[in-house]
């Protein structure tokens, strides 16, 4: 075991965790990534001091300002030394790591972002939408951004409470029924159904909701570049410095159907999520194909990892499957988008997890492990040379 004066010659490795499309890193008891910081906080490595930062980015500001967001937290928090850095992004929290590492990327921003670059060692996306996704170019309408708006307090109000008053839940449930009939959607009832959710928070958290709603008013830049077209331009030219160990986590939820509705019961608020899911699922599973080309070795991982190839159709509830590759697959879940990072179901768990909607992927606490414990397995890969590689943190920063 190394002696404290070592470990103060080695210094703190820094992993900095960030939120996708709509993310927060907290509102109040709020977490995004709480599960998986109490993950890391038990299974990092033990041979030098880790800090675990989650940045705070614009919920749907444009790539080139989540990214200068990530830059300007490094610069302030990772010191002035060699100490690896690595980075683990969600959903579009991934696009944001990779627009930092691209060398010369004009952010707007004063940090300087050579000495960061220098010291990334790895960088691992989540669910991220490298090639789009067709739920953006949905949501990118009047009406679906109003959707997004209701869903996403919906899915604030399960973290904090549990679950869906089952009112609201069977009203959400028909508004998206109609959505998969293609009928029209009353906006009265989507601002009605907003204010309900927003009434049962207490004044300081609807204050801090409001604030967020207010900055996603103002910036919905990152829904068109997150569209297949919009993402298209980034993926073929954001290329990482050759010294960044760079991989993926792929999620591929199972498909809405009958089997979904007999798994979710008789309980109605595991019906009305299924329903919900359902038109996500198959608002992901339109248009033209948004996969690239997989390079051998990727299309050899996930074939080991999934047993085959997913359909082209396959995804995850909000992201295609195929789309969310880039560089090496770490793994594959059976998951939906927010599984992966704890929101499923498991309350016996402490702190309990609370599931986003019920879409029968069957993803646990077990399975929860795995994921994570694959990603810390490539993150200490790529540490120095005399640096040990076991497992469990010394410090998580708050």
């Amino acid at each position: 075991m190394s002696s404290p004066r070592s470990r103060r010659r080695r210094g703190r490795e820094r992993i900095y965790l960030v939120p996708g499309f709509f993310g927060f890193s907290t509102l109040g008891e709020i977490r995004y990534f709480g599960h998986v910081r109490e993950f890391l906080a038990k299974n990092l490595w033990t041979d030098g001091g880790v800090e675990v930062h989650v940045v705070r980015t614009p919920p749907t500001s444009s790539l080139r300002t989540r990214a200068a967001r990530l830059l300007e937290t490094i610069a302030a928090t990772a010191g002035s030394g060699d100490d690896p850095i690595h980075l683990v992004g969600h959903s579009s929290g991934g696009l944001d790591v990779r627009l930092l590492l691209v060398p010369g990327a004009s952010l707007p921003t004063t940090a300087e972002p050579s000495p960061v670059l220098r010291r990334v060692r790895t960088a691992v996306t989540v669910s991220a939408p490298h090639r789009g996704t067709p739920v953006a170019s949905f949501f990118t309408g009047l009406l679906g951004q109003r959707l997004l708006g209701l869903l996403s307090l919906s899915t604030m109000y399960v973290l904090r409470f549990g679950r869906l008053p089952v009112g609201v839940l069977l009203r959400m449930g028909a508004v998206f029924a109609r959505l998969d009939r293609h009928l029209g959607v009353n906006s009265a009832l989507l601002d009605q159904l907003f204010g309900q959710l927003l009434g049962d928070f207490t004044p300081a958290r609807r204050r801090a909701i409001a604030s967020l709603m207010g900055d996603v008013r103002r910036d919905q830049d990152l829904l068109v570049q997150l569209t297949p077209a919009g993402a298209d331009l980034l993926d073929a030219t954001a290329t990482a410095p050759p010294w960044v160990r760079c991989g993926s986590v792929l999620t591929v939820a199972s498909p809405p159907g009958v089997s979904g509705m007999i798994a979710a019961g008789l309980d109605p608020t595991a019906q009305a999520t299924h329903a919900i899911y359902r038109v996500l699922y198959e608002i992901a599973a339109r248009g033209r194909p948004v996969a690239g080309p997989l390079d051998p070795r990727q299309a050899a991982a996930i074939r080991r990892f999934y047993g085959g190839l997913p359909e082209p159709t396959a995804n995850d509830g909000l992201v295609p499957t195929l789309a969310q590759a880039w560089g090496e697959i770490i793994d594959v879940a059976r998951a939906d988008h927010l599984d992966v990072i704890g929101h499923f179901h498991d309350p016996r768990h402490r702190p309990p997890h609370v599931d986003w909607l019920f879409t029968g992927s069957g993803f646990d606490r077990p399975a929860f492990e795995v994921v994570w414990s694959r990603i810390v397995a490539f993150l200490a890969a790529a540490r120095p040379p005399g640096r040990g590689r076991r497992a469990r943190a010394d410090a998580v920063s708050r």
